[in-house]
């Protein structure tokens, strides 16, 4: 699909090494896609080109060139980032990922060379066929899923994830598409700017130059485009989210047409503190089929309790009964001697123990407990803050404990620390006497 309103674009018929260009795919604030043909393969391929508005403009001799001075360390220094990020996507061999197969440099710019995927972009589709039913959303959000896992195992975020970054195959495939390396790499060279975060489906992290971002950010972004696809609606942006939220309700009133715990995924994947969103696929896909999951048990029960499965049964347990009859005869031989024998030892043992003590405190229960009392904001973690006024002998130990740096402890962490420490022991109250 051609794009007309793109000034900075290069005309068709333009030559890139053996590339010709055809025509414009999409133009955004940090780059410009065309589709063009490779001339030796004598195949369409889509070509991305580095030009960040903000910071460049196209020059009459075609070159890529920065706006001034001031911009032209930001300009060379994404440049460098794109031309890093391209190489190390172009590893990525995934029939979800949309596949980098070159990249290179000319016109002072940067050029990336990918696959062109023929299909309907997800925003498209869904103008087209509004509110899809949650088997088919699942035929396209986990292989995604998948695919971004791979990403994030090689500490890349996508970051631009939205609709219209989504391609449906014409077998019905998805692929993840415009990876947008550049963005990241300015966003953290420059002032972010609107151009940067697309409204909605942008975590409230990424309007933040010290917001802490991560494999939950692209899961924001994900979850929004579910939101889109169950309420034929724009999720709100994240900061009108942290004045007034509509997102539960909204989500509430699709709980007709979707799961339970299907619309309570979307909700979780768009939590807007970091500390209460999943934080890797891993824990929001199980969330997201735990519907299907219930649904097999039921299933299976079912099948449990079919005639043929109860004749299954019967049959194992006459064989169960009859071999433990055998077993308790032959103990029964066997056992009046061996009877005798223990009783004298198990007297002799008597005569030799001391006498045992009080049973010590259950570790793991003041652990419990002690950490109850310091979660007070019933968020299944301590952060420093409720650490520091609650348990005031650990606050040196904070980074200790937190043993994955996600800035706050679990019960488990917390745990594992009293393991190999003492557990300070509540202080007893006085009783109160009566006045």
């Amino acid at each position: 699909m051609g794009e007309p309103d793109s000034p900075d674009a290069l005309p068709p018929q333009t030559m890139l090494l053996e590339y010709q260009l055809e025509s414009v795919l999409g133009a955004g604030g940090f780059g410009i896609t065309y589709l063009a043909l490779d001339t030796l393969l004598q195949k369409r391929v889509a070509i991305k080109e580095y030009l960040p508005g903000e910071l460049a403009l196209r020059a009459l001799d075609g070159g890529v060139v920065p706006v001034n001075t001031d911009s032209e360390y930001n300009y060379k220094w994404g440049l460098t980032r794109f031309l890093d990020e391209a190489r190390t996507l172009a590893r990525f061999d995934h029939p979800n990922i949309v596949r980098v197969s070159r990249y290179f440099e000319a016109n002072g710019s940067g050029y990336m060379v990918m696959n062109y995927e023929k299909g309907e972009l997800l925003g498209e589709s869904l103008r087209r066929a509004p509110q899809p039913d949650e088997a088919a959303l699942k035929r396209i959000l986990l292989p995604l899923l998948d695919g971004l896992q791979a990403v994030h195992r090689e500490g890349f975020l996508h970051l631009d994830i939205k609709p219209n970054n989504i391609l449906i195959r014409e077998d019905g495939t998805p692929v993840l598409l415009d990876f947008g390396a550049a963005r990241l790499a300015i966003g953290d060279a420059m002032q972010i700017g609107a151009s940067v975060l697309t409204p909605g489906y942008s975590p409230p992290e990424q309007y933040s130059r010290n917001g802490r971002q991560g494999p939950w950010s692209d899961i924001y972004a994900l979850a929004g485009v579910l939101y889109r696809a169950v309420t034929s609606e724009h999720p709100p942006d994240a900061r009108s989210r942290l004045r007034k939220d509509s997102v539960e309700k909204k989500l509430g009133a699709a709980r007709v047409r979707y799961s339970g715990p299907f619309i309570a995924a979307i909700e979780w994947g768009l939590a807007l503190d970091t500390r209460r969103r999943p934080k890797n696929v891993d824990e929001w896909r199980s969330a997201l089929v735990r519907d299907a999951q219930q649904k097999a048990g039921v299933a299976e029960a079912t099948a449990e309790n079919s005639p043929d499965a109860a004749s299954r049964v019967s049959g194992r347990i006459k064989l169960f009964w009859a071999a433990l009859g055998m077993l308790v005869f032959f103990v029964f031989v066997e056992s009046t001697d061996m009877l005798r024998y223990h009783a004298a030892e198990e007297q002799a043992d008597i005569q030799q123990q001391p006498m045992a003590g009080p049973p010590g405190p259950d570790t793991k229960s003041v652990a419990d407990t002690r950490f109850q009392h310091a979660d007070t904001d019933a968020s299944g973690g301590l952060s420093r803050e409720e650490v520091t006024a609650r348990l005031p002998e650990l606050a040196g130990k904070f980074d200790e404990i937190d043993t994955d740096r996600d800035g706050r402890i679990t019960i488990q962490e917390l745990q594992r620390y009293w393991d190999r420490n003492p557990v300070p022991q509540p202080a007893a109250q006085e009783p109160q006497r009566d006045r």
